[in-house]
């Protein structure tokens, strides 16, 4: 089991990562025809990178949008951050040297696991309880919101009810990081649980959850309003143009 987990975990690191440069590359070279800021839009660079900012951490357009789906969009998010924050513990040698921040957030991202998912749990009654936003689900929607949902709640399961052994956990990646193969525990919920992340992995760069990096790509965010003082034309047109 723990050699068929340990393949299973490189294929999904290496198919994550690959996955990952194909489709931020394609995202890159991608040209934007148009000048396309949603206004009211910054009107420098800087501008920009603030606005930016913005949306990333404050999810500012999806506020301005609907309250209720901000507010269980950023539940998960935020949720899903410290949570992962709390598993950095996993792939450090707290004996040797270990980061501040680490042993400070573990409570923290302990009790983070609820609003995780409790946000994906309300993300998911929108698109079955909203006539038009359950109209445009496909079955990829759902399917991905009850593998979050089932990663999550094995995770707490995990935390709160069935115990495992974190250290041998912990042992047995560290060991992945070093090519050397250790044993892992066996337990079921943990293999379900690891079992998924590893789905997670390798489905990530081929779904929607790509609006990740995808939104710093993103025309209507990314471009300064300054059609009048700059033509804007693609690389692509630039040529013809000559």
């Amino acid at each position: 089991m723990s050699v068929l987990y340990a393949l299973l975990f490189y294929v999904a690191t290496v198919l994550l990562i690959a996955g990952l440069v194909y489709k931020i590359r394609q995202y890159w070279i991608t040209p934007a025809p148009l000048k396309i800021p949603t206004t009211p839009a910054p009107t420098t660079r800087g501008g920009v990178v603030l606005r930016m900012a913005r949306e990333v951490v404050l999810f500012e357009s999806l506020f301005k949008s609907n309250k209720w789906i901000w507010l269980f969009g950023y539940m998960f998010h935020v949720g899903l951050a410290l949570v992962l924050l709390r598993h950095f513990r996993y792939f450090v040698d707290t004996t040797s040297f270990i980061w501040s921040w680490v042993p400070l957030i573990s409570p923290i991202g302990k009790y983070a696991a609820f609003a995780l998912v409790i946000g994906l749990l309300g993300l998911w009654a929108r698109r079955i309880l909203v006539d038009r936003i359950r109209y445009i689900s496909s079955p990829s929607d759902h399917l991905m919101l009850a593998l979050l949902v089932g990663i999550g709640s094995s995770g707490m399961l995990m935390t709160y009810v069935v115990h495992t052994d974190i250290i041998a956990v912990k042992v047995f990646f560290m060991g992945l990081m070093r090519f050397s193969i250790q044993p892992l525990p066996t337990d079921p919920l943990l293999l379900l649980h690891l079992g998924l992340v590893a789905l997670l992995m390798i489905i990530f760069p081929l779904s929607k959850l790509l609006h990740a990096p995808g939104v710093f790509f993103s025309p209507s965010r990314n471009q300064v309003d300054n059609p009048r003082e700059k033509r804007h034309i693609a690389a692509w047109a630039a040529k013809l143009d000559k």
